[in-house]
């Protein structure tokens, strides 16, 4: 173990990153936020307006649109994981392979493995992340099929509704995005394949693009409460 500590060192840093990058992004005061809360918005005033109109056609048709983008991304998590997979069961060829490059990086064949496998892990968890919010959405179409007609917009049972869709709308969202930042993080997990050192390197990249895609990216600031306070006032002005 003590020939490993740089390895150790450097996994150690990637799960604590991503463990604090969620946790940070979802529970707390600064994530409530992001750019995803900010778009949580956007799910329940879709739905509160869902009840203005009895023709929902449009609104099926976007629902469907999200399930589609789901399923591809679920299914693009299994032939990575059959990718890693089979990049464990090469473990000998890609040895031999890195061992002729002009740097050495040919790690032991029981590093390689368990480089391998967290790389599966890596991609079951995204897998299941997507599947399930693919299900999620099934269920939030289902609930826009349930919605009360906009002559009841007003009423208790209507409301109930709004607030029940909504909330498995948010956690659709929420269960999609984990997965997408599973794909993002494998991404600098490949970094240690080349050495410990560069997983540092790619780890911290990887928090930097995300974080700065959540709360700097012009996406971010185009969805600013005080754009959208204008925006609203202007059409009043109109």
């Amino acid at each position: 173990m003590g020939r490993h500590w740089v390895d150790i060192t450097a996994v150690g840093f990637f799960i604590i990153e991503w463990l604090v990058y969620a946790a940070t992004l979802e529970h707390s005061a600064y994530g409530r936020d992001s750019l995803s809360a900010r778009m949580n918005r956007y799910r329940e005033v879709w739905v509160r307006r869902l009840l203005d109109r009895d023709a929902r056609m449009v609104d099926m048709q976007i629902m469907a649109s999200l399930q589609n983008g789901t399923a591809f991304f679920a299914s693009t998590s299994l032939f990575a994981l059959g990718g890693a997979l089979a990049l464990l069961h090469a473990t000998n060829d890609a040895i031999a392979i890195l061992g002729k490059l002009p740097i050495d990086l040919s790690p032991s064949p029981a590093l390689w493995e368990l480089k391998c496998v967290g790389l599966v892990l890596i991609c079951v968890y995204a897998f299941f992340k997507f599947a399930w919010a693919y299900r999620l959405f099934n269920y939030v179409a289902i609930l826009f099929g349930g919605m009360p007609p906009s002559s009841m917009r007003d009423t208790p049972e209507a409301e109930a509704h709004v607030l029940r869709t909504s909330r498995v709308f948010e956690s659709a969202g929420r269960h999609f995005n984990r997965g997408q930042r599973a794909f993002f993080f494998a991404l600098g997990y490949l970094g240690w394949f080349v050495s410990p050192w560069v997983l540092f390197v790619t780890t911290a990249a990887v928090v930097v693009v995300t974080w700065r895609r959540q709360f700097a990216s012009s996406a971010w600031s185009a969805m600013a409460p005080e754009v959208m306070a204008g925006d609203e006032g202007l059409k009043r002005g109109r």
